[in-house]
């Protein structure tokens, strides 16, 4: 009627677009502090560790690239809100386990022989592979050090606990790498690298909040375990995503892991299926040459009808029902268990 005001509907927040917001927050709060250590290394390194970081062009001038999702800063500020501290507590933590994380990926698109990461030439293909070791050794040293100077009665645990992880995700990479020649690996040893090379920093940025927001060793060992089978999970996800996902979320060509050869959970489980599609697989997984458009939509269907496709879906669902179970150990914060519960949710049930 004439003259009554219309109420504006309710802003409903749902356990995903919860879990979204804190990705955005983590990185608008992670930025400033990243930006400012990084200020700290030698010239040339802050060169190539800003081009790496999405600040700068590949000529050194000022550049806003699309940044990563800031999953680990944002673990690490909820794991020290759910021992009963803030956030703030945790941006040395979080600061040291983005850092490490770039680090990881800086050498990881050497591995791969990736030339685009975020839609443009990655720092080797940029500046060569000498620039991109030198980059990641760099972002290595500097995420010590942010822990190391950061005051507080945890620095030397929180050091320790970082060098521990980054040797895992070292062990992890190495068992990735030795997969590639390999016609025997199981499912139980891929299971194992994904618990490293991508569980163990996750992990140790639970554990590294927790220690900051004074929680102690205990609680932050469940918050590790918590970090580790929820990294396991993501990949597991980023594995289907790599096979299932959409081109136009993803970036990526239909089957572009198929076409690389790549040994995920899907495609071994599907190998080791005994069943014709799986078969078919192994053929194609043994022969030469590049895979054609027509070859990798055969082989997706292969995946799935050898089961591959619900056997790694299981298996994200067994390793997120596992990080629950030590959340729970951990005894969080209502609040913080709920924004961990929404971020957990929106790590492994993403599009790209």
């Amino acid at each position: 009627m004439k003259g009554e005001t219309t109420m504006a509907a309710p802003v409903v927040r749902t356990p995903a677009s919860q879990g979204l917001d804190l990705l955005v927050q983590a990185r608008r709060s992670v930025e400033p502090g990243l930006r400012e250590w990084a200020g700290q290394l030698p010239a040339v390194a802050r060169r190539w560790a800003g081009y790496h970081l999405g600040w700068l062009d590949a000529e050194g001038r000022p550049s806003v690239e699309a940044a990563g999702k800031a999953v680990r800063p944002a673990l690490a500020f909820t794991a020290a809100r759910a021992v009963g501290g803030t956030g703030q507590d945790a941006l040395g933590a979080a600061v040291a386990v983005e850092l490490v994380h770039a680090f990881s990926l800086a050498h990881d698109d050497i591995f791969d022989g990736d030339a685009l990461r975020r839609h443009r030439p990655t720092v080797w293909k940029a500046f060569g592979v000498p620039a991109a070791v030198l980059t990641g050794d760099a972002l290595l040293s500097l995420a010590c050090k942010v822990l190391a100077d950061t005051p507080g009665p945890q620095s030397a645990r929180s050091v320790s606990w970082l060098a521990e992880a980054v040797a895992q995700l070292v062990e992890g990479e190495a068992a990735d790498v030795a997969f590639e020649t390999r016609t025997d690996v199981t499912v139980a040893e891929y299971t194992a690298m994904a618990a490293d090379k991508t569980g163990a920093l996750m992990g140790c940025a639970c554990a590294l909040g927790a220690l900051a927001g004074g929680g102690g060793d205990v609680r932050a060992g469940y918050m590790a375990e918590f970090g580790r089978h929820l990294g396991v999970a993501f990949q597991i996800v980023d594995d289907l995503l790599g096979i299932f996902g959409d081109p136009a979320a993803t970036g990526k060509p239909v089957g572009a892991d198929l076409a690389a050869r790549k040994k995920t959970y899907p495609v071994l489980a599907a190998l080791a299926s005994a069943t014709p599609a799986g078969q078919q697989l192994a053929a194609m997984y043994a022969a030469e040459g590049a895979l054609g458009e027509e070859q990798r939509v055969r082989a997706t269907q292969w995946v799935a009808d050898a089961g591959g496709r619900q056997q790694a879906q299981q298996a994200a669902n067994l390793e997120l029902a596992a990080a629950f179970t030590a959340l729970v150990k951990a005894d969080p914060q209502p609040q913080a268990l709920d924004e961990l519960t929404a971020l957990a949710g929106v790590l492994t049930h993403r599009k790209a």
